[in-house]
C-alpha cells in the first residue's frame, strides 16, 4: 500500500490508527489525515489512494456519508473502506457492509485486529 487516508475528528484517534498501521508493517505508506469526511474526500481526489480508514461519527460529513460517496464514485468505487466506530451496533455494521464497507471495527482498535482485517489487502 502506497497511500492511506485516515479520517477521524479526534487527533488522538488518528494517531492511534496511524501507529497501528505502522506496527502491522504499513509504515512506508504515505498516511494522510483528515478531521472530517469532507476533508477526506478532498484528500481522496488529490491522488490515488489504496485504503481509507474512517471514523463513523464526525462533524461536517460522517463516515457513512463518506462511504456512500466513495462507493458511488466510478473512480473510487474499488477503494477499500474500513470504518472504525465506538457505537458497537451490529445492525449498523451490517448496513455499512451492505453499502460497501470492507470492514467495520470497534474502537479501540488494536494492531492485531487491524492486521487480521487488512491481511487480504496486503498480499
Amino acid at each position: 500500500m502506497k497511500r492511506i487516508v485516515i479520517a477521524d475528528d479526534s487527533a488522538t484517534a488518528r494517531m492511534v490508527i496511524r501507529r497501528c498501521l505502522e506496527i502491522i508493517g504499513l509504515g512506508e505508506a504515505d498516511m494522510v489525515e483528515a478531521p472530517n469526511g469532507r476533508e477526506a474526500l478532498n484528500r481522496l481526489k488529490e491522488e490515488p489512494t489504496d485504503l481509507l480508514v474512517t471514523d463513523l461519527n464526525m462533524p461536517v460529513m460522517d463516515g457513512e456519508t463518506l462511504l456512500k460517496w466513495v462507493k458511488g464514485s466510478p473512480r473510487l468505487t474499488d477503494l477499500p473502506v474500513v470504518i472504525v466506530t465506538s457505537a458497537g451496533n451490529p445492525a449498523k455494521e451490517v448496513e455499512l457492509t451492505t453499502i460497501g464497507a470492507f470492514a467495520v471495527l470497534n474502537k479501540p482498535i488494536s494492531p492485531a485486529t487491524l492486521l487480521k482485517t487488512l491481511e487480504p489487502l496486503m498480499q
